[in-house]
């Protein structure tokens, strides 16, 4: 990596914010590390707690197993290299370890039995595989292709399905690998996949991957022959910047967010591809949960996080924060839901100020 950021890396990355065996590239996890930042409950949610924690978080993992919070982060991105993956104690919010890697830590996803997890190194076109355990990066696959300015396509959303690797690359048109989890190397390509790949799923109830694009396209991919069957739209005329995704199998819905051009949150039938409902506002994150049935929603832009009747998609509740809620990640149980909040960027490519992790305890 250059030592001085790029123009398109910070671009990249700010579309994001909407190599084997390279032991000798990063640092093992550390124990106990000298500075903590002190956990913070804001007064007006005795349900919340929230510390302050590092610069450019983006996504998390939740490690069951080895009763683990990790948090993917860039650090920062002016005149800086490499990134930080944080341990935290799930409940309290405090630091149990670090792992200083040589590529920035963008988005996540996690083996089903928790033991290792994946995080894309955007900048780099990359994705790099960690034991839950040590924090170590095991293996890692940089991809090939370049944009136009000769910088590496960003490796934005990735996906975890049936020992697969489903990797969204952020380009023009854009693409999405394909990686043996397992071995970490590059099966195939699924291309001519849109403007930006940005989100990608997994669903249940069709047996289908979902993929959403910057053109305002869901893309229907046959996780066996890798085809994109379908191209769905909310066939509304509107212009559409889709972002992230959520499913009710019970039911065969498909939540899907706009941020950017629609600011709202589309509800797909899985069968018919047709738009059933829409939900209005600014909508970044999403999750669904079966045994609560609800949908929780992160809005960037009002700094709020929603909690909504998944059938009735009135709000039962908000939570709102100082910074700006970004990813979103729910326990499987349920019964916690963890954000990443986001400080303003300056003009030079600065934040205003580190960014945060709160933990809302779910009743």
């Amino acid at each position: 990596m250059k030592l001085v950021l790029t123009r398109r890396h910070v671009t990249v990355a700010f579309a994001i914010a909407a190599a084997l065996g390279l032991s000798a590239c990063q640092s093992p996890a550390v124990k106990n590390p000298p500075v903590e930042s002190k956990t913070q409950p804001p007064a007006a949610s005795s349900d919340v707690t929230q510390r302050v924690l590092a610069n450019g978080l983006y996504e998390m993992n939740y490690a069951p197993t080895e009763k683990a919070l990790y948090v993917a982060s860039a650090q920062g991105f002016k005149d800086i290299n490499g990134g930080v993956l944080y341990r935290l104690d799930p409940a309290t919010l405090a630091t149990t370890g670090e792992t200083h890697t040589d590529y920035k830590n963008f988005g996540m996803a996690s083996e089903p039995d928790g033991s290792v997890f994946y995080t894309t190194n955007s900048l780099d076109g990359a994705v790099s595989k960690v034991d839950a355990k040590t924090g170590k990066i095991l293996q890692r696959v940089k991809f090939s292709e370049k944009g136009p300015d000769g910088d590496p396509v960003g490796a934005r959303e990735i996906l975890w399905h049936d020992g697969l690797l489903f990797i969204g690359g952020v380009a023009d048109p854009g693409l999405i690998w394909v990686v043996d989890a397992k071995t970490m190397t590059l099966k195939t390509r699924i291309k001519n996949a849109g403007k930006w790949v940005t989100g990608i799923i997994y669903s249940p109830t069709t047996d289908r991957i979902y993929a959403a694009n910057g053109g305002g396209e869901i893309l229907v991919i046959n996780p066996k022959n890798y085809r994109i069957e379908k191209r769905l739209t909310a066939g509304d005329g509107k212009s559409y910047l889709f972002l992230n995704m959520a499913t009710d199998p019970q039911t065969g819905r498909l939540f899907v967010t706009d941020d950017s051009k629609a600011k709202t949150t589309l509800v797909f039938d899985e069968r018919t591809g047709r738009v059933i409902k829409r939900l209005e506002g600014d909508a970044l994150g999403i999750k669904f949960d079966a045994k609560r049935n609800e949908i929780f929603i992160s809005q960037r832009e009002s700094k709020k996080v929603l909690q909504l009747d998944a059938t009735t998609y009135a709000v039962k509740k908000s939570w709102s924060f100082d910074a700006r809620p970004n990813s979103l990640l729910l326990t499987p149980d349920g019964q916690t839901l963890y954000v990443t909040l986001k400080q303003d960027f300056n003009d030079d490519s600065t934040t205003k100020g580190p960014d945060s992790v709160a933990r809302i305890a779910l009743k």
